[in-house]
């Protein structure tokens, strides 16, 4: 749902002020939702105007509550200085006419450039060969400034700095008053008339300085009393006398005072006129056709009717509230007495609304740039807030990172102290593996040990020939290079009868010393039937063909000697010899 845009339009005219809050509703419609009228004037000298306004503000705000944030003002033509220039042919350059009407300005306002706040608008389109009709609007820049200060004292954003003529004028283009002929706008106040042309959307304004204050002063000075009480003679009493044959009123004063009013609206007659003419003849404007009232001097009985009949054109009074909805909360009576003071303040909320025909704004410099300040804020907060925002995500990025390493390192401290636990497991078990491994080992060669002295005799047995038989089998020892085979003849008349195996009986360490529990070499003594080498050769070329030993037979030494028998008894020649066999693989005893 869009919402609901609220605006505070404030008219400060001479003696009263007008404010009003306007909605707008998503509809787009005009809603009068508040309105206030104060008066704080009377014969005041001009240094009493604006603390006498800033008065009238501090009591409107502080009795009343309103919702709109942003406020636009209106000042009295008599507090401005309008001036319409002819400006020549500059080929429609926005840049270049901006130059030329600064120009223009500097030598036609009466006051210091740098003291006076000031804005201008094109009345006429600028072409490439046509004259540029050009308006400006001065005023002071330290009423400006006080008049914007205190309203934004309350919590006020100031948008746009009107005057009231061009407020009237746009109220009137509003309510389609205007658009096809000329007419005229006549707003008269307390200490100034606003006569405005409004001729087929061209814009004239000339400010009259007599209005109502000049009834009230020749009052004062005809009756002798106070200010104050003439204004209160005039508000009672006043009326435009009709003149000619018409009858008097019964009361001397009330006849007093109609005379009084019908000789300053007379003189207000002559300066209208005066201010056709130089319409006509200066601004070839058309001839009116017809006259609006306004203002809160305009009330007096039979204004009209005088006006009518002296510039001979219909004369009414000017509605501005046509384009305006009343909220349900506004008192239609007391609006209708004070609706003829509120045209100007219709004209201010229209530029809220729409696209006005004439947009002056005398918004003073420093303001401009504090709105644009306001306006570049919320980039500059959001900015700030991206920053910000900005900021702490990589603060969190960076405190969720770290968290995150964090905790990556204690689970790596833990994949450590579980891998270094594990290694030390492993360790331990690779430890109690090979001492397992070194005594299954042990156990294993134990085990295999079992069959190496049944392998070895096996070997010995099986590579003897069938006429040889050992005595002896011990551990023996590498031989003497020295050693040689020694063969011996038989020694006679001897008789040796040896028993087929003796016990192995381990031989004593000499010189060549065998290591200790390890059986690298063995010893072997025996016999065999008869005296010749072959029994040794065979014996060893089985041997050199056994597992156990697998030796050549150049690594069998041996030690021959032959017994001879006596062959008288038969008995064949014995040959005893010893051996020293390497065995191929050594063994633990």
């Amino acid at each position: 749902m869009a919402k609901t845009d609220f605006l505070l339009a404030v008219d400060i005219g001479s003696e009263s002020l007008k404010v009003a809050e306007f909605s707008y509703p998503p509809s787009g419609k005009l809603v009068l939702e508040k309105f206030i009228f104060r008066e704080f004037g009377g014969e005041l000298k001009e240094e009493e105007v604006l603390p006498a306004v800033k008065g009238a503000l501090n009591a409107v705000f502080s009795e009343n509550k309103f919702n709109a944030k942003k406020a636009i003002i209106s000042i009295t033509g008599q507090s401005t200085f309008i001036r319409f220039a002819k400006l020549p042919p500059i080929g429609g350059q926005e840049d270049r006419v901006r130059q030329v009407v600064e120009f223009e300005a500097k030598q036609n306002v009466p006051f210091p450039i740098n003291e006076v706040v000031w804005d201008y608008q094109l009345i006429s389109e600028a072409g490439a060969d046509t004259e540029i009709e050009a308006m400006f609007v001065v005023a002071k820049n330290d009423y400006i400034e006080e008049i914007t200060a205190a309203i934004e004292g309350f919590g006020f954003q100031i948008a746009v700095v009107d005057i009231a003529p061009i407020s009237c004028y746009n109220a009137a283009r509003a309510n389609e008053i205007g658009g096809q002929d000329c007419v005229m706008l006549l707003n008269i106040g307390s200490k100034c008339s606003s006569l405005v042309f409004i001729d087929s959307g061209r814009f004239f304004v000339r400010t009259i300085p007599i209005a109502g204050q000049s009834i009230t002063q020749q009052i004062s000075k005809e009756f002798g009393i106070p200010y104050k009480d003439a204004e209160e003679l005039k508000r009672k009493h006043g009326f435009v006398a009709l003149g000619g044959a018409y009858e008097e009123p019964d009361s001397e004063v009330a006849a007093t005072i109609s005379k009084i009013v019908r000789n300053v609206m007379t003189r207000l007659h002559g300066e209208i006129n005066r201010s056709i003419n130089v319409y006509r003849s200066q601004q070839k404007g058309n001839k009116p056709s017809k006259i609006y009232l306004a203002g809160g001097s305009s009330v007096m009985a039979f204004t009209p009717r005088f006006f009518q009949e002296k510039l001979k054109i219909p004369c009414e009074y000017f509605n501005a509230f046509q384009v305006v909805s009343l909220a349900d909360s506004i008192d239609r009576e007391q609006l209708a007495e004070v609706a003829h003071m509120f045209s100007e303040v219709i004209g201010l909320g229209l530029r809220n609304l729409t696209v006005c025909p004439i947009e002056i704004s005398l918004v003073p410099q420093n303001i401009k740039k504090q709105h644009e300040i306001r306006m570049k804020s919320p980039y500059f907060y959001g900015s700030a807030a991206s920053l910000v925002i900005c900021s702490a995500l990589i603060f969190s990025s960076l405190k969720m990172q770290a968290l995150r390493d964090e905790r990556l390192l204690d689970l790596g401290k833990k994949a450590v102290e579980n891998t270094e636990r594990l290694q030390n497991e492993i360790r331990g078990a690779y430890s109690r593996l090979t001492a397992a491994k070194g005594a299954y080992d042990a156990a294993a060669r134990k085990l295999a040990d079992r069959s190496n002295w049944a392998n070895l005799l096996n070997d010995l047995q099986s590579s003897a020939p069938d006429n040889m038989w050992f005595i002896k089998i011990a551990q023996g020892k590498a031989p003497d290079s020295s050693s040689t085979t020694a063969t011996t003849q038989p020694e006679a008349d001897s008789r040796i009868r040896m028993p087929f195996f003796r016990r192995m009986a381990p031989t004593t360490n000499t010189t060549n010393a065998v290591a200790a529990g390890k059986l690298e070499w063995l010893e072997v003594e025996g016999y065999f039937i008869g005296k010749t080498q072959k029994e040794i050769d065979d014996f060893k070329e089985n041997l050199s063909k056994t597992a156990v030993f697998g030796c050549e037979k150049d690594k069998i030494v041996e030690n021959l000697k032959t017994l001879a028998f006596d062959p008288a008894k038969g008995d064949d020649a014995i040959s005893s010899f010893k051996l020293a066999i390497k065995l191929k693989n050594s063994f633990d005893l």
